[in-house]
């Protein structure tokens, strides 16, 4: 399949670009619908592994890798329910948050979800059961969130990876420019696992530089220390949408894509990635208004052109597919089929013009005489 070179940013407010994936395969495909929210706990039939007197694990996708040790800083997904009830208290992945964790150091609620996540690898997804007491414990809790007394605990978790610092230093606990910086080193891990075609693999390391950059991390900075942010936080979401596009999980590169167009409007990448998936989706207006978009910014660029052309090419073949399909529902009216001809009764008609004629002369024939 040919490979396009994508349109390039020019470098803005302190911006750097030439560590973003700048390649990728570029043709229309149909894709998969995004996973959806599930609203109760996924069934697994794999083998459950007794994690602890109070905690057992069945896995759902294996990881890669080692597992974390005692103070490594995971990142993580999940969703709880209460075992008894099937209610959801809550969806780190609806939120778009992953979660941070400190093993060992995690909160007294978290105990059991602790000791699951400290068993997996990093991509691994697994359903952990927790006894009440590594949870909310006999009391439960009565806020946010609401789950009930003595409820045992039903997680579904996905670790995305983790970094091994012996002293479990939080990002809470770093620096802007550690923050910064951690997450830089993530996005080039990332790009490598990219470039070797290792794309849930590269997911995750974009991800969590991604995490380093939280909303509450960002709202905090201006000026430069934004700037620097920003120049690594907006690649990771494009970089995360052109897995996602070769994953043909075009909803989520989408939600990937508007991301960064919410912190600038005039992204030619951001506006090219996601035009691409709304064609693959088969919103071609959507698409085409990305494409556009993009053209204004970066008037020379062949793979926007050739997109737009694509989808040109695409909206002839419907024309000519809806005209066949009208043409044969208002053709021209069919021509009447002559009858054909009944020679019995032509015969029978011919006689009985005869026999009135007869009757005519023989009346003619009377009225002289008399």
């Amino acid at each position: 399949m040919e490979e396009v070179q994508e349109p390039q940013n020019q470098p803005s407010q302190g911006q750097e670009v030439e560590n973003e994936i700048i390649t990728e395969s570029s043709a229309f495909v149909k894709g998969e619908p995004a996973e959806e929210f599930t609203s109760s706990p996924p069934k697994v039939d794999s083998e459950a592994e007794v994690l602890h007197e109070k905690v057992t694990k069945q896995i759902i996708k294996e990881g890669h890798g080692q597992k974390p040790s005692k103070y490594s800083t995971c990142f993580f997904h999940y969703r709880a329910w209460s075992e008894s009830t099937q209610h959801k208290f809550e969806d780190t992945w609806q939120e778009q948050r992953p979660i941070e964790m400190v093993l060992g150091k995690e909160k007294k609620e978290m105990t059991g979800l602790g000791i699951g996540v400290a068993s997996m690898k990093a991509g691994e997804r697994a359903l952990l059961h927790v006894g009440w007491e590594l949870g909310y414990g006999k009391e439960g809790s009565f806020s946010f969130p609401n789950v009930p007394p003595m409820a045992d605990l039903v997680y579904e978790a996905e670790l995305i990876g983790f970094d091994e610092i012996k002293e479990g230093k939080a990002r809470s606990d770093m620096t802007v420019e550690e923050r910064i910086g951690a997450a830089d080193k993530r996005k080039m891990d990332g790009n490598a696992l990219y470039q070797e075609e290792k794309l849930e693999e590269a997911m995750q390391q974009y991800e969590m530089a991604i995490a380093y950059m939280g909303d509450d991390f960002m709202f905090q900075l201006f000026g430069k220390y934004r700037d620097m942010a920003l120049a690594v936080k907006n690649p990771c979401h494009l970089n995360m949408a052109a897995c996602l596009i070769k994953l043909n999980r075009h909803e989520e590169a989408i939600g990937q894509c508007s991301i960064v167009l919410s912190e600038e409007e005039n992204n030619v990448k951001a506006l090219f990635r996601r035009g691409r998936a709304r064609a693959a989706l088969g919103q071609t207006d959507a698409a085409r208004e990305d494409f556009l978009k993009a053209r204004k910014h970066a008037p020379e660029d062949k793979a926007i052109a050739r997109e737009l052309r694509l989808l040109a090419e695409h909206d002839k073949a419907v024309y000519q597919k809806q005209k066949e399909i009208y043409k044969g529902i208002f053709g021209p009216r069919p021509q009447p089929v002559p009858q054909q001809t009944n020679w019995v009764i032509l015969i029978w008609q011919s006689l009985l013009a005869v026999f009135y004629r007869l009757i005519a002369l023989f009346k003619r024939g009377r009225l002289k005489s008399d």
